[in-house]
């Protein structure tokens, strides 16, 4: 069973920046495309950014130029650089596999944006 601990997440104002790490305890990390997804209140969780073991990143366009997501394959750790976040940033976010079969989901950790 992968364990994953998303954090980093806090309130913070319109144009801010905030850092997340995902760290997995799956030992085979380093050949799982990673993914950081997002759900608002109200709404289904999307994928927002992806990476592969190779670090090639696709991102969807309502965060392209303003996401980046990392990975450090010796720590099993994924990360997502959010900067110019908007108030349609406010949600929980989640890291999981971005490809086959889903691990279960961690806690998340809720971004706050305010306007």
């Amino acid at each position: 069973q992968v364990q994953l601990v998303e954090s980093g997440g806090g309130l913070v104002q319109a144009g801010g920046s905030l850092r997340l790490p995902c760290i997995a305890s799956k030992t085979t990390f380093t050949i799982i495309v990673m993914g950081w997804y997002r759900q608002a209140p109200g709404k289904q969780r999307e994928l927002v950014a992806a990476i592969t073991h190779g670090r090639s990143a696709n991102y969807a366009d309502s965060v392209k130029g303003r996401f980046t997501i990392s990975r450090d394959n010796a720590k099993n750790t994924v990360y997502l650089q959010m900067n110019n976040l908007k108030h349609e940033d406010t949600a929980v976010y989640y890291c999981n596999r971005a490809n086959g079969p889903q691990w279960s989901w961690g806690q998340g950790t809720q971004v706050t944006v305010s306007s």
